[in-house]
């Protein structure tokens, strides 16, 4: 079965930083696409960002561009998401996400697991 395991989230200050790890299992890491997607309180799913099986080449949200890094280590088949300068409004819910199938850029969001809560406030 194909399984999610995000973790890392916290309460922080405006300005902080967090990173989260998402450890994957039940599929084939190495060769999928992974993203990160949130949802804040009463809000659908927004996508942060979203990193390639191959090259590492990532892409982000223009709401966290510069402040937020996506990185994976195929060997331990965990995905990062290293954030910085973080804001209140990047508060929500955070949750990876794999590719619907291999080398393919189309997020499976059914695949994502229970989150972890990231809390901006001052």
């Amino acid at each position: 079965d194909v399984q999610l395991l995000e973790s890392g989230g916290g309460s922080v200050q405006p300005g902080e930083s967090l990173r989260l790890s998402c450890t994957a299992s039940g599929f084939a890491f190495n060769l999928s696409w992974m993203y990160w997607v949130r949802q804040a309180l009463g809000k659908g799913l927004e996508l942060v960002g979203k990193i390639d099986n191959g090259y590492g080449n990532t892409y982000y949200a223009d709401s966290v561009a510069g402040r937020f890094t996506i990185s994976r280590d195929n060997a331990k088949s965990t995905v990062y998401l290293q954030m910085n300068q973080l804001k209140p409004e990047d508060t929500g819910v955070y949750y990876c996400v794999r590719g619907r199938s291999y080398y393919s850029d189309s997020a499976d969001f059914d695949s994502r697991g229970q989150g972890t809560q990231v809390t901006v406030s001052s």
